[in-house]
């Protein structure tokens, strides 16, 4: 049976259709990418060393390989994961890389392996398909690319021609990474990495050590975070030092999408509780869910998108938390309600086109029922790309067939990539690029759309929207 060309990697497989998607393809593959959510280490960039190991690049940190694995037996410590707890943790690249590929079987179908046979021929110029048989010989290939000067970070940034990259801090971060880039030319407003202000490591109080992280946070900003009202300009101030520092966007990863506006003397009752470690049953909800609403108003006074990320359970598996730590496989989503969750949030500030909020879900059933709805009528929210659980062809086909009736295109906020994995950047946004030119074929094939318009909307989908939403060079 023959096989589509590579060139047509998950463009329609009906002809006409295809052949409509790769005009509209070729208009967004070479196109900058914006990237305005990720978790890429700032350090990567701003040291510009050469990268470790093929197993310590690609395998070790990318929680999607290794929580596979675990799934079917395969401890992480066998795979480099450093461990909490001082078990002991394998370090040989070459070991982890056989064992890894000794279980490549599991990832057919999946977008992990989808992603990484990309970066393979994409980005490192190896065809050899990896099998167990093969694990040492593609290993070897890697490696010697890594050796070379065109694979340190900085050059591999250009080669994948990244306009923006924002990376997430805790306001606990001196920014010290994102001083150098600016130092060097990199960063700052208006530069090439920026940072983005992610507060949840003081703003939720079952967060490991939220006391501890508190007390912290006042000795950064010479605020006394033992109130209130202190605390609230210790977040102002991290949130000035974040914009200087070229942080465009604020990023939420709260457990759930609720939003509760309390009165200015509730409020601080309730912090003083939580501080103080007297809380009640559902105080930490009650406060994650009004500090949504400060930062609301922190917004309309710094500029700040806000980004909410709600929907998974932290660390469900708890042997792996413990072992492991955060971060590592060990989070699932769950069902998440929006309509009445951001009703508070929506009735004070929703109609205010100066706010904006960009939504993203891990429960996809939600996409036509309430989040496409809910960009559809309030001028502050936007929604955001399928992530994380979401992210794969298959979901980001669903999202545009689910919202674009009711938001239609244009209250989308194009594509995030959400990963730390930094290689695998170009990769995901090429995967994006071609899935939104099989939609917007199949669109035409229908009649539905002119091709002009389609080829206007591809290339907005791809660049412009990212970068007008995300305040990266263009005025709403």
């Amino acid at each position: 049976m023959p096989t589509l060309p590579r060139t047509d990697l998950l463009l329609p497989a009906e002809p006409g259709q295809r052949a409509l998607a790769r005009e509209l393809y070729a208009l967004a593959a070479e196109l900058p990418i914006i990237s305005p959510h990720g978790h890429v280490d700032p350090a990567l960039l701003a040291e510009d060393r050469p990268f470790p190991d093929p197993a310590r690049l690609l395998i070790v940190p990318d929680h999607y390989l290794t929580r596979m694995l675990l799934s079917q037996g395969v401890p992480p410590a066998e795979l480099g994961v450093p461990s909490r707890d001082g078990s002991p943790v394998e370090t040989d690249g070459r070991r982890i890389w056989r064992r890894f590929a000794a279980h490549w079987h599991l990832f057919r179908g999946t977008p992990s392996r989808l992603w990484l046979e990309q970066t393979f021929t994409e980005v490192f110029g190896v065809s050899t398909a990896l099998s167990p048989a093969t694990a040492d010989a593609v290993y070897d290939e890697v490696a010697a690319r890594l050796a070379e000067p065109g694979f340190r970070p900085r050059a591999l940034f250009e080669r994948f021609n990244i306009e923006v990259l924002a990376t997430t801090e805790s306001p606990l971060d001196d920014l010290g990474q994102h001083a150098k880039l600016a130092a060097d030319g990199w960063g700052g407003p208006g530069g090439r990495v920026v940072t983005t202000f992610r507060p949840d490591d003081v703003v939720d109080p079952e967060f490991d050590d939220w006391s501890a992280n508190l007390a912290r946070l006042g000795e950064l900003t010479g605020e006394d975070t033992g109130r209130y009202a202190g605390y609230l300009a210790a977040l102002r101030a991290r949130r000035v030092a974040f914009v200087a520092a070229g942080a465009t966007s604020s990023d939420h990863g709260h457990p759930t999408a609720r939003t509760l506006d309390l009165a200015p003397a509730e409020a601080a009752a309730l912090y003083d509780r939580l501080r103080r470690g007297r809380a009640e049953p559902g105080d930490a909800e009650a406060f994650r869910a009004h500090m949504l609403l400060e930062f609301a108003r922190m917004s309309l006074e710094d500029g700040l998108v806000m980004q909410l990320h709600p929907g998974a359970v932290r660390n469900h598996n708890r042997w792996l938390h413990a072992r492991h730590g955060r971060d590592v496989g060990g989070d699932v989503p769950q069902a998440t309600e929006y309509v009445h969750a951001l009703a508070p949030l929506l009735d004070a500030y929703g109609n205010d086109p100066r706010l904006r909020v960009v939504l993203y879900t891990l429960d996809e059933y939600t996409f036509t029922r309430e989040l496409a709805p809910l960009a559809g009528g309030y001028a502050a929210l936007y929604l955001g790309a399928p992530w994380w659980f979401l992210d794969s062809p298959e979901v980001l086909r669903r999202f545009r067939e689910a919202v674009t009736e009711t938001a239609g295109f244009y209250n989308t906020a194009g594509f995030v990539d959400d990963t730390r994995a930094f290689c695998s950047i170009p990769v995901r946004h090429d995967v994006a690029r071609r899935v939104d030119a099989g939609f917007l074929a199949r669109l035409v094939a229908e009649h539905r759309l002119p091709m002009a318009e389609a080829a206007e909307t591809i290339v907005d989908l791809a660049y412009r929207l990212p970068k007008r939403v995300f305040n990266f060079g263009e005025s709403r």
